[in-house]
């Protein structure tokens, strides 16, 4: 499992490790946390004077000082055929049918052999037959209209597509930042 890092403003930059995670929070860089559980607690050694044993609690989510790594302006998510079909939920934008991810290919709307992107607005998740089918031109030509139309996700559901194992306080929280229409709701 990984700690979602985020701006001051609470905009995800990065998936982080536990260690680096841990090494904002002893820097002092983290401004606010989230989680219901740290997602690890580290052990050091033994204070002298005390004799206790020092600790550091690393949260799932860690809010960063300082500006943005990153700029948000013009930037798509990383397109990735396995994000598709998440974004899609594993269904047929022809026939409506879900499948495996191994069951599924990517369907170009306007094919590539006629200028077709390979573009979130373009690709669509497709069962082998349908795709078979559709062949080497567009819904209107094979006369298969989409069932749902193809989208870009927006920050808080690229972090959500990327597929990591997240833990369920980190995916409501991220849940609860995603458009009303977002079929990742």
């Amino acid at each position: 499992m990984e700690v979602l890092q985020l701006d001051i403003t609470g905009m995800p930059q990065a998936w982080i490790s536990v260690q680096d995670a841990a090494s904002h929070v002893a820097s002092r860089a983290v401004v606010w946390s989230l989680g219901d559980e740290p997602m690890a607690v580290l052990r050091g050694g033994m204070n002298a004077a005390t004799g206790r044993q020092s600790t550091l609690e690393v949260p799932a989510i860690v809010a960063l000082r300082g500006a943005s790594r990153v700029n948000l302006f013009n930037q798509l998510p990383c397109y990735a055929k396995s994000k598709v079909l998440r974004r899609d939920r594993h269904t047929c934008a022809y026939c409506g049918e879900q499948a495996p991810e191994r069951e599924l290919t990517i369907d170009h709307i306007v094919p590539e052999s006629r200028g077709g992107a390979l573009s979130w607005m373009n690709t669509v998740a497709a069962c082998r037959a349908c795709n078979a089918t559709k062949a080497d031109r567009t819904p209107e030509q094979a006369g298969m209209p989409l069932l749902y139309l193809p989208y870009v996700p927006n920050r808080h559901e690229d972090f959500l597509l990327k597929g990591r194992n997240i833990r369920a306080d980190v995916h409501q929280w991220l849940a609860a930042r995603l458009p009303r229409a977002s079929r990742l709701s």
